[in-house]
């Protein structure tokens, strides 16, 4: 084709230009080769800064999650030894030796129970704050100058971090000054400070108030933790922030505790074998954290090497800003590797871009040939040869159809407009269709939704309930503990409450057992709970007895319908304490009184029986909507109580879902489900504002044992309720 020729002197730049403008060839050649060499590399900087940037705050996140998890466990630390010293306080060793001991007797209470409790001293206070046994002190001391210590005086139990002196440690223990005493490190990029030995003592310290008579205190039990190398704490709590395959890719996380700028406990090792104890945080660390108050979340240099670090503030009682706590890692094998990363895809980038180039080139060319017939012919026409025309092509791409479809223009047109009249309507067909499709499909997200809702709950309980069995066995051993002492003491004299004892040993066991069964709501896989034939109709007496004086109190007939005669395979403790649930929400449904009915009926798989049709007493009939027909037992609990709103009904067997926001955990009734799903049974709930509720057991004859609840909850609440 021809090209436009500039006219009088030009440079290489406009005839380039006048180039480009008069050729179709260059113009193609700069649409394809300009996204290969100009975007990729364009594309290569933005992946590369996006890349790093997000990787930095990615790290910054895990870091600020660790440091989390470390403050809650160092909190944990300090509630369990005060929670072990109040046992101590309030036991009954301890009034005894009060009373009648020697002055000998109480110091080896004092030191067994700090060893028990792992307490690096313990003091016996008397009510004005001076030190009646414990410790090395050379004439009576007061401690009613410590803030815990005038808190207990008071009677409030409490704990707290405190900087004892080295003085004050040589008093408590002549070893706890030498333990605390640690020589500085010399470290770079530290603040500056003349000293060469740290002998001060960052100490958990607990008051706890020893009760007399008339519920005045009587004393108080002082004890306290040195955190200066205490190493089993910082490794504890590495291990726990940093568990096995946590930190991939060969980093290393550590954990240390600080006196001011000083690491007084640490996992990170100076030289092979041998803790940074005595090293000092960096000057812009100890600015930031101990001057301004403020958590440090980053880079940060580290002994001899960089971590992605967090430090948070320790204060004292009085909210002096006393040390830091820290959690981090090693940020260089995390890093290479990212960079690695980045280097590959930039690699891969321009190897990608080097091909694409190679392509662009020949697919040019077969395009230049079909454009360069269709310029000839049009230069024909122009002169005159109307019968010129592309003729035959091999080209069989875009530019091939359209060269040979030039002399059939118009008809082409014609065929063209029909084809889309009948694409449109055949479109219309297809967008009913999927239309159909999608409104099917959205119905199973929401059901897929709704199971994942529930499987998150799961795991929540999971992580929870560690903590929760931990903070409620502590209790429950102090009473059993108690018990047994007043079995011991009474003697023959416990023959008038004996059933009383046997009750309160029964309900501790209750108790524990309910721990396990939170446990075993949030993983069912791990807790099987041993199933037998069980006698549905002995379970509700022996649930009645358990609750008769809560019924009687409230003003509540019980109306009792027993008639199944047949047993259901399920652990009779369990079953137990999904109808104590039961009958303890119906009590409280019915503030001011009423009826409480508890039946049970046999129902029979092949239909037999007066029920077999659908029409029992509950109007359920002998078969779930949507299952097979049932054979089992159906056990009902029905009050006359206010109801359940509409708005509820579809979530009360949700985890955590109460409408009892000042005493109910929103867990009774999610765990009742969970147990007797587990043995293939279901629970089913009628009800509506002011007319009453009903709750309906369906358990098996011989029960089919499931780990995961395999519908959404509400499926099973709309059973009955007509919605």
């Amino acid at each position: 084709m021809g090209r436009l020729t500039p006219r009088g002197p030009a440079g290489p730049v406009r005839r380039l230009a006048a180039a480009y403008a008069g050729s179709v060839r260059l113009r193609l050649l700069a649409l394809v080769l300009a996204p290969l060499l100009v975007g990729a590399p364009v594309l290569l900087l933005i992946v590369w800064s996006w890349g790093t940037e997000g990787y930095d705050q990615l790290l910054v996140n895990k870091v600020s999650s660790d440091l989390g998890t470390a403050r809650q466990y160092f909190e944990r630390v300090q509630g369990s030894l005060r929670t072990g010293l109040e046992g101590i306080a309030s036991s009954h060793r301890l009034a005894v030796t009060l009373e009648g001991g020697t002055g000998g007797a109480l110091r080896r209470l004092l030191d067994e129970a700090a060893e028990d409790q792992g307490l690096d001293y313990l003091l016996l206070l008397d009510g004005r704050g001076m030190v009646r046994a414990g410790g090395t002190f050379p004439q009576p001391s007061d401690r009613s100058g410590w803030a815990v210590v005038r808190e207990a005086m008071q009677g409030y139990p409490q704990h707290g971090l405190e900087v004892f002196p080295p003085e004050e440690l040589e008093a408590l223990d002549p070893a706890l000054r030498r333990t605390a005493r640690i020589p500085l490190v010399p470290t770079r990029n530290a603040r500056d400070d003349r000293r060469s030995v740290e002998e001060r003592g960052l100490v958990i310290q607990i008051a706890i108030p020893i009760p007399g008579a008339g519920g005045r205190v009587s004393g108080v039990l002082e004890g306290g933790v040195l955190l200066n190398g205490n190493q089993g704490i910082v490794d504890r709590l590495n291990s726990i922030v940093y568990q096995e395959a946590s930190l991939p890719m060969g980093s290393q996380g550590t954990a240390t505790l600080f006196l001011d700028d000083v690491r007084i406990a640490t996992n990170v090792r100076l030289f092979e074998g041998q803790r940074a104890l005595g090293t000092r945080a960096s000057k812009s660390v100890a600015d930031k954290v101990l001057d301004r108050g403020a958590p440090w979340l980053g880079s940060a240099f580290v002994v001899d090497d960089t971590y992605v670090s967090g430090y948070q503030p320790l204060t004292d009682t009085a909210g002096r800003r006393v040390g830091m706590l820290y959690v981090g890692f090693l940020e260089s094998p995390l890093r290479d590797t990212l960079y690695r990363a980045l280097a590959g895809l930039c690699l891969l980038f321009l190897l990608v871009s080097g091909l694409g180039t190679l392509v662009g080139l020949h697919g040019a060319r077969a395009i230049f040939r079909p454009l360069e017939r269709m310029a000839g012919v049009i230069a024909r026409i122009e002169a005159g040869e109307e019968s010129a025309r592309v003729g035959p092509t091999a080209s069989r791409d875009e530019l091939g159809r359209l060269a040979r479809a030039f002399d059939h223009l118009l008809d082409s047109i014609a065929a063209r407009r029909w084809e889309l009249q009948r694409s449109a309507a055949e479109l219309d067909r297809k967008v009913a269709l999927r239309t159909a499709a999608l409104e099917e499909a959205n119905a199973t997200l929401r059901r897929a939704q709704q199971q994942l809702v529930m499987n998150e709950k799961l795991t929540a309980i999971g992580e929870l309930t560690a903590g929760v069995a931990h903070e409620i066995n502590n209790p429950v051993a102090v009473i059993q503990g108690n018990l047994d002492l007043m079995r011991e003491v009474l003697g023959g004299d416990i023959e008038p409450v004996r059933d009383e004892f046997r009750l309160i040993d029964e309900q501790t066991r209750r108790i524990h057992a309910i721990v396990t069964r939170l446990l075993q709501f949030a993983r069912p896989g791990d807790f099987a709970g041993y199933a037998e034939p069980t006698d549905v109709n002995a379970v509700l007496s022996d649930c009645l007895v358990l609750t008769r004086h809560n019924l009687t109190r409230a003003r509540i007939k019980v109306e009792l319908q027993a008639k199944a005669a047949g047993t259901v395979e399920m652990n009779r403790g369990e079953l137990q304490q999904v109808l104590i649930n039961l009958i303890v929400n119906a009590m409280q449904a019915m503030p001011d009184g009423g009826t409480l009915t508890l039946d049970s009926r046999d129902i029979s798989a092949g239909g037999n029986g007066p029920e077999a049709d659908g029409t029992g007493e509950d109007g359920l009939g002998d078969r779930l909507p949507g299952s097979e027909p049932f054979d089992g037992v159906l056990v009902g609990v029905a009050d006359t109580g206010h109801g359940i709103a509409a708005g509820d009904l579809d979530r009360i067997f949700d985890p955590f879902f109460t409408t009892k926001k000042q005493t109910g955990t929103g867990l009774g009734l999610s765990i009742s489900y969970a147990i007797v799903q587990r043995y293939g049974g279901r629970i089913v709930v009628d009800s509506s504002p002011g007319s009453g509720t009903r709750f309906t057991l369906w358990l098996r004859r011989q029960a089919s044992y499931s780990d995961q609840p395999t519908a959404p909850f509400f499926e099973a609440q709309r059973i009955g309720t007509g919605d």
